[in-house]
């Protein structure tokens, strides 16, 4: 190891924006990468810096022991319009220190002085329909994501899929990428059937989700299994809520679909100990984190042939065309019924999530950042 003060300290920058309140799939990742990122460290010479802004929101200094907090009490909105349309303000200034590396989460790079640009690309769906996008998200993204990819030191993807689809629509050379999955949650795997059993969706209620296909095909199940375990549908409100309880208050679904909302950090292993299986109908997916922690658990999966997922799965999970509900009601039907098939998707689920860790993750991030230094010194040197 190379003594402390011999070369100068590497700062890092992490946008930890995404996580500062519910954290759901990206602000997840954000979360666990930071945390993978202090476990991982045995370089004097590095320091990770988290990076907040917000009007309404602190973000607490112990959020990541290891790592020091930047919180600026600046509105989200405004900062977001004046990095995205004039890159400006740079980072430095905001952070009142000189910066080596800045990564974002988000397609979009953070304007910076002289520090290494690093933006995150979870998929495109914000180009292939804007219109399941929030306001912000359909106003930047599909004009501003390519010039920013084209314009980065380098990205980072969290799937293969993912890479592919840069490289072809961006026209991004495939070294000036880095696949970094997710990882796996430290949960313990469980080895029985749930005592109180339910058919469970984990998500933010929003058009990709394609929740709209999972009460269909759970209304076709109730016609065939009356008896049928309950479904639940965990996940923040969005665009496609007042849609989604309108359909699940009409019979035969109305007293068999719970909502319980946003699921807290500390209460999601519960809740995949209770599901007999795990359902994400997902139009595309970068990745698709609830997965992989149902996996984890012991939870068979059944997904979307779309996106990422089949990736992700591999062999441990069912698949099905996300505007299939009678295909997918076939699914759960025969899941159901079958538990030496639940238990063969179940050991097959184990083995598959032992392939992703966050300190695997946080290599790989670690990396990436090597090359992003590489080329702005080569670039702008």
């Amino acid at each position: 190891m190379i003594a402390s003060g011999e070369f100068p300290l590497v700062r890092i920058l992490l946008d930890y924006r995404p996580a500062l309140r519910q954290r759901t799939g990206v602000g997840e990742y954000v979360h666990e990468l930071a945390r993978g990122l202090v476990a991982t460290s045995d370089d004097n010479d590095e320091q990770l810096v988290l990076f907040s802004a917000s009007w309404k929101d602190r973000l607490a200094p112990s959020v990541v022991p290891g790592a020091s907090v930047i919180d600026r009490k600046v509105p989200v909105r405004l900062l977001n319009l004046a990095w995205h349309r004039l890159g400006w303000p740079p980072i430095e200034r905001l952070a009142g220190q000189h910066l080596d590396v800045v990564q974002a989460f988000h397609p979009l790079a953070i304007p910076s002085r002289r520090a290494a640009r690093v933006i995150t690309i979870h998929d495109l769906d914000f180009l292939d329909h804007p219109e399941r996008t929030r306001a912000e998200i359909r106003r930047d993204y599909p004009a501003l994501a390519a010039a920013n990819a084209r314009r980065a030191d380098h990205i980072i993807v969290n799937s293969e899929t993912t890479s592919a689809a840069v490289r072809e629509r961006f026209g991004i050379e495939a070294d000036r990428l880095t696949v970094c999955y997710p990882g796996a949650p430290p949960w313990s795997r469980r080895t029985d059937e749930p005592g109180q059993p339910c058919l469970l969706f984990l998500g933010a209620l929003e058009p990709r989700k394609n929740v709209g296909v999972l009460l269909e095909a759970y209304r076709r199940l109730l016609h065939h299994l009356p008896d049928a375990p309950p479904l639940v549908i965990a996940g923040p409100p969005g665009a496609d809520s007042k849609t989604i309880l309108a359909h699940a208050s009409d019979r035969p679904l109305a007293g068999r679909v719970e909502f319980p909302g946003y699921i807290k950090d500390s209460e999601r292993e519960a809740l995949f100990r209770r599901a007999l299986v795990f359902i994400m109908p997902s139009h595309t997916e970068g990745f698709g984190m609830p997965v992989l922690e149902a996996m984890t658990v012991g939870v068979p999966v059944v997904v979307a042939d779309r996106g990422a997922l089949p990736e992700v799965v591999g062999d441990a999970g069912l698949r099905f065309e996300p505007d299939g509900a009678e295909s997918l009601e076939g699914l759960l039907s025969e899941l159901i019924q079958n538990s030496q098939h639940r238990q063969i998707l179940r050991e097959r689920g184990w083995r598959r999530a032992r392939q992703f860790s966050w300190q695997d993750s946080a290599r790989s991030l670690r990396q990436a950042w090597r090359k992003a230094r590489d080329r702005r010194g080569t670039v702008h040197g």
